[in-house]
């Protein structure tokens, strides 16, 4: 067993790491790219809720998650080893003033582990952070091709986390993580005759940010009985602000442009001196975070609860773009966001029917994403459904969901994304260690 998830781990980081382009969002452009979902398929479909922590599913957004009581079923002894792994397909429909696309993008969101150490508990993974993939153009008054914008890349976090049960219903966690990737995007003002023909040669600007630095994030849990019917949870989780560092390069091209296919050939290439402007290295902050929640519900029956999440986005800053004439229309205000969702099982322990056993989840979520452009504050909405379905007699289960979802608006020629996000995840529980007992 050990063998196997050892191997899927080294497929999947293998195929994560030429995978890096998960969304095809035009807001994308902004920033270090659209931030992409820290949680587990199981926490979207209750519309993005993290408060519900248990001993079988990986809570990926507080570190504390990792460190629980253990399982009647094993004796009191311990509790499982899990493995999750999960991702995602997004169909955006892009509506502006006067134009309709639509763009697909398909990702790995998380890959996950976690093991049972006594009253710790050990958490290793790998998430995205943020997403770039764009491609976008704008017209001239000739009602021809001015400008071209491309970009993909994003930002990783490889992670450790710990987590301690200080005494039943109450646990801390911390996790650090080294945030990884690199983020690529070009740009094309295009240049015409005198007779309105596309002129033979073309300046294509380049730019390339590697990114690398740690983080970290704490984490808190506390949970008891009321009237030992119901249960009440809490959380708290804090991310301080980080600096990440950028090496960037920039390079200006002359290219041709075959006009049957757009393929594009350079012709000689210029390499910026960002040395001598100070953009060679550039500090990118990861903003501080402060999120909050508390639910009630009976355990293994039902759950419903509200969550809080603050992002200091207000002071986020790019100095490599942030001269570029696109800036002059772009500002950071704290971001927001808003979830409330729950679950209900019909009977857990059920014989007789599989689909009592189900899990069935809904949430939405509110989110003001701090990005304004043309004055315009960029919004999101979404609304989410879910089922967890039990695999054979283990804890382990298959989760699905699906959300949908808006992003944006058409007001001040800007563009409104349609979406609808597909999740699926895996996790797999099993108890690798046990203690021998003789008669």
């Amino acid at each position: 067993m050990i063998k196997k998830l050892v191997l899927v781990f080294i497929a999947l980081f293998a195929i994560q790491s030429y995978a890096q382009e998960g969304t095809a969002s035009p807001y994308s452009f902004y920033g270090m790219g659209s931030l992409k979902f820290k949680g587990t398929a199981e926490n979207r479909s209750m519309g993005g809720l993290s408060v519900y922590s248990d001993s079988i599913h990986i809570n990926l957004r507080n570190p504390a998650s990792y460190a629980s009581k253990n399982l009647e079923i094993y004796k009191n002894e311990s509790r499982p080893v899990k493995f999750a792994i999960g991702g995602n397909h997004t169909n955006a429909k892009l509506k502006s003033d006067s134009a309709t696309d639509e763009v697909n993008s398909s990702t790995l969101d998380y890959l996950a582990m976690s093991f049972p150490i006594g009253k710790f508990g050990l958490g290793l993974g790998l998430i995205p952070y943020t997403s770039v993939g764009y491609k976008l153009e704008t017209l001239n008054e000739n009602n021809e091709l001015s400008s071209k914008f491309r970009g993909e890349g994003g930002i990783n976090k490889v992670y450790t986390s710990l987590g301690y049960l200080i005494k039943d219903g109450l646990s801390i966690g911390v996790d650090l993580g080294y945030n990884f990737g690199n983020i690529r995007n070009n740009t094309i003002e295009y240049v015409y005759t005198n007779e309105d023909d596309l002129a033979q040669y073309q300046t294509r600007e380049d730019n390339r940010s590697d990114i690398g630095g740690l983080s970290a994030n704490f984490g808190l849990i506390y949970t008891r009985m009321i009237k030992d019917e119901f249960e009440l949870s809490t959380s708290l989780t804090y991310r301080p602000k980080t600096n990440l560092t950028s090496r960037n390069s920039r390079t200006f091209n002359t290219i041709t442009i075959n006009a049957f296919n757009q393929q594009e050939y350079v012709v000689n290439s210029i390499e910026a001196d960002l040395e001598s402007q100070g953009l060679k290295e550039t500090d990118l902050v990861l903003p501080a975070k402060l999120s909050f929640g508390a639910g009630i519900g009976q355990p293994r029956i039902w759950f419903v609860g509200a969550e809080y999440s603050y992002l200091n986005t207000k002071k986020f800053k790019n100095e490599l773009y942030d001269k570029s004439d696109s800036a002059g229309n772009v500002t950071y205000s704290n971001a927001s966001t808003v979830s409330v969702g729950g679950f209900f099982i019909p009977d857990y322990n059920s014989f007789s029917s599989y689909l009592e056993r189900v899990v069935y989840r809904a949430g939405v979520r509110f989110e003001g994403t701090g990005l304004n452009i043309n004055n315009q504050a960029i919004n999101e909405f979404g609304i989410s459904f879910g089922v967890g379905l039990p695999m054979g007699s283990t804890f382990s289960n298959t989760n699905i969901g699906v959300e949908f979802g808006k992003r944006g608006t058409t007001s001040n020629n800007l563009i409104q994304e349609n979406f609808i996000n597909f999740q699926l995840s895996f996790s797999f529980n099993a108890r690798w260690f046990e203690r021998q007992r003789f008669n």
